[in-house]
């Protein structure tokens, strides 16, 4: 289950921040000078792993003390993250530095919040190997702010689950590579209240998968101006008759299209389902629930359609607001925290894969580390947000009212054909874009 609230996120922020008046620009400096006695805020975004969460205050804390810095870290949990900070923005209360996933970085850049580092960036990367390709995409705010307001530290993004002691007995010992090999593999492993594809079709987060479904098949929301909408053509046509074709063959669970968030969590860890589209968050559950199933469980990057693979990473990132107090001690404490001594150890404990090219040989991205080395599968073979489309409020609005999943409902719930459903979902996509010209 993932959290997905593009739309709303920019409501609320850009509601708060009406009227505000525009912070100082601060100009980054090559080498921080840190002043004894000091003090640094510093908001860590809360995670899953109790570990994680400790190591990450533990070692700032220490780094505080090393450098005659007194550090307060705060810990919030993610799901608050954009409330609390909103309220910062517009109250003038931001700390010195700060976690923050990538919408909130891409929208408070446009904002003018956050001091530029570049430098940073550069120096980060050219030590350890450099970014891997779809870390430094998405993450690129240059148009947005003049340069990189972010460091990215992790990526998360779905990734395909399977029940590999399930399917190696039919024969199946690597992942599919594509949709159709998907398709294939859970109909040879189909036998209800066993289903094949737990895969959500439902109006939530999950069912958005579809969306890079669709694109790996040529399918698009918009054209490359990021302005029309372009979901009618032949390669939605043909994504839709994948879709259909597994519908047909009841190769998904009942209920699938209403799903809640949960839906597809709960169908795997319940034994229904060999294969689902999820974070590392339903291993850690099935870690502690069953065991079992946790060790009859692999993980790797989406597969691929006709067009190659599209597979959304998440970058997290890390950034120092303009309003800081202490930025120059801000980035040398990004700095400490990029190196490879914190991040293995760090890697070890919480839910992320790797930013950086060196950051792949960690141990804990080994084979025997199942869900840790689906998340560097991931970073290697997966793509920016959105990719193909354009990355901006319109699609967001479009993602968050869920045009394809409901186009798919029309498919295999209200038996419209493929071109009338996809008919609808043009006319309401373009009137989304529309908003935005």
């Amino acid at each position: 289950m993932k959290q997905h609230g593009h739309l709303t996120r920019r409501r609320i922020i850009q509601a708060t921040l009406a009227g505000t008046t525009a912070l100082a620009t601060r100009s980054a400096l090559a080498a921080p000078a840190l002043v004894k006695g000091s003090k640094l805020t510093y908001w860590g975004g809360l995670i899953f792993s109790d570990k994680a969460n400790k190591m990450l205050v533990e070692t700032i804390k220490k780094w505080g003390a090393d450098n005659g810095i007194q550090t307060d870290v705060v810990m919030i949990n993610q799901n608050e993250t954009v409330q609390k900070v909103s309220a910062a923005v517009a109250s003038n209360a931001m700390p010195d530095a700060l976690d923050l996933g990538l919408d909130l970085l891409l929208l408070l850049s446009r904002q003018g919040v956050f001091i530029t580092l570049d430098d940073l960036y550069t120096s980060v990367g050219k030590a350890q190997g450099g970014w891997f390709p779809a870390v430094a995409s998405a993450t690129d705010t240059t148009k947005v702010a003049g340069g990189r307001t972010g460091l990215p530290f992790g990526i998360t993004g779905n990734l395909l689950l399977r029940r590999n002691d399930v399917l190696s007995k039919a024969g199946f010992a690597k992942a599919p590579a594509t949709w159709e090999e998907l398709a294939t593999q859970a109909a040879a492993v189909n036998k209800p209240p066993f289903y094949g594809l737990g895969l959500a079709l439902s109006n939530v987060g999950d069912g958005n998968t579809q969306i890079g479904v669709l694109q790996s098949y040529g399918g698009r929301i918009a054209d490359d101006t990021g302005t029309k909408a372009a979901i009618k053509s032949d390669a939605t046509r043909e994504y839709l008759r994948w879709v259909k074709n597994a519908w047909d063959k009841k190769l998904f669970p009942p209920g699938n299209t209403t799903w809640d968030g949960a839906g597809d969590n709960n169908a795997y860890l319940s034994g229904q389902a060999a294969f689902i589209a999820n974070t590392g968050s339903v291993g850690i559950a099935a870690k502690n629930q069953d065991p079992e199933l946790f060790q009859g469980t692999l993980y790797s990057a989406l597969p691929a359609g006709p067009k190659g693979t599209v597979s959304p990473t998440d970058p997290n990132v890390r950034a120092i607001p303009k309003a800081s107090k202490n930025p120059d001690a801000a980035r040398a404490l990004l700095e400490h925290l990029a190196q490879p001594e914190f991040m293995s150890a760090y890697y070890a404990e919480a839910i992320y894969g790797p930013v950086l090219q060196g950051q792949s040989t960690f141990k804990t991205f080994g084979p025997q580390d199942a869900i840790h080395s689906g998340l560097l599968d991931l970073v290697q073979r997966g793509t920016a947000p959105a990719f193909p489309d354009v990355y901006n409020a319109a699609y967001a609005d479009a993602y968050n009212n869920f045009v394809v999943p409901k186009m798919i409902q029309r498919v295999v719930i209200d038996s419209w054909d493929f071109d009338r459903a996809m008919d609808e979902a043009q006319k309401q996509t373009q009137a989304i874009y529309d908003k935005y010209k």
